[in-house]
Parts: C-alpha cells; structure tokens; sequence
C-alpha cells in the first residue's frame, strides 16, 4: 500500500493525488504539514512524499514518474516516446517556469503579507514571457497535452488556479485571461476525482488556516 504525505491545501500534494486517483491505485494519506515532515522522506522537508514497500521518495515530478511505471494501467502518458516526452515538457514547464515563478507572489495574494515591489516587478516580467511561452505549448484540446487526460493535467489544473488568482490580486489582472483557462478548470472541474481533490483541499485549507493564526 502507498502513502501520500503532505496536506491537502498543497497544490503539489493534489498533483500526485490526482494521478493516484485517475489511475485507480490504492492509497491512504498521512497529514504532514511543512516543519512536520519525516527527515529520511523529505530531507528538504518538503510536502509531497509517498512511502511505498520499497522505501520513500519525494519531489512530487519523480514520484508521477514512479507511479506511470509501477502502475501502468489507466495511463497517464501516451505509448509514443516524442508524444510522452512532451507531455512530461508540458508538465515541467507548468512547475518550474508558471507556478514556482509565481509563488513569490502568494504571501501577498493568499496570505495578508506583503511582497516588495522589486519583486513584484521582476516576477511579473518572467510570468508574462512564462505565459506567453506556455501559450505556444498547451493544447487544450480538450485536455492540456491535447485529446486525452495526462500528468500534464495533474500539473495544470492544480497550479494553474494559483497562477491566475495571485496574479489577479497582486496586478490587478489574470495573467492567464487570454487563454481557454477557465473553460478549462470549469471541464476538469466536473470530474468526479478532481471534485473529491477540492473538496479535500478546501476542508484543510480550513485547517491551515487556524494553524497559521494560532501560531
């Protein structure tokens, strides 16, 4: 049997979990919030890792990669190697250059801080060139990579929300208006499994927030 550990307000931790679910492999779930992690897991005491009969593994792009293999069925990748490979591109593209550029924003967007203006300037500069980028990349035809559900999807439509809301308060426009996101979200939206992910997600966000405050 797998665990996932993390917490269900991690945008990475719904990733895999949305995988896990659209694949139909058997898991259970561990709380385990930032500074609560194990050390052997996480060593960088990130959220998610997944401890499987072989061991633990974490960075939420290994433990997809790991999942597609172990349990191929439902698959998440195509068969062919150049069109599996650009759905891992898409995928990687969604983490590194869309969300983790706009994570700098969050503390301002999501959680009353506030973001020096040096760093709103320079981390609205690259998700304009990043969003202009992914725009010649996603297909949403219906799905990101094209015609079928993939990893890519996991990845988009978990960061992709964030992408746009934190954009919205910090600039005072989405960043990603121009593209068929909302229509999108909207699809993905009414999938039974995506629909138990934000449930789960907004009960702990709940939760996250009177740990904050209690702190």
């Amino acid at each position: 049997m797998l665990t996932l550990c993390g917490f269900a307000a991690s945008n990475y931790h719904n990733k895999v979990k949305l995988a896990l679910l659209e694949k139909g492999v058997a898991f259970t779930e561990e709380l385990a919030w930032v500074g609560e992690t194990d050390p052997a897991a996480s060593p960088l005491g990130k959220v998610p890792y997944l401890k499987t009969p072989d061991g633990a593994m974490c960075e939420s792009a290994v433990i997809l990669e790991y999942i597609e293999h172990k349990y191929p069925q439902n698959p998440l990748l195509p068969a062919d190697p150049f069109a599996a490979a650009k759905v891992r591109e898409l995928a990687l593209f969604l983490d590194l250059h869309l969300e983790l550029v706009a994570r700098n924003l969050y503390p301002e967007a999501f959680f009353g801080a506030k973001v020096s203006d040096s760093v709103k300037e320079k981390t609205g500069a690259q998700l304009e060139k990043s969003v202009a980028a992914f725009a010649k990349l996603a297909k949403f035809s219906p799905f990101v990579a094209g015609d079928a559900f993939t990893l890519a999807d996991c990845a988009a439509v978990t960061h992709l929300p964030l992408v746009s809301g934190a954009t919205k308060v910090v600039y005072g426009k989405d960043f990603l208006a121009d593209l068929p996101v909302r229509d999108y979200l909207k699809m993905m939206g009414e999938r039974p499994h995506m629909q138990t992910v934000n449930a789960d997600r907004k009960a702990n966000m709940e939760k996250m927030m009177a740990r904050m405050r209690a702190k």
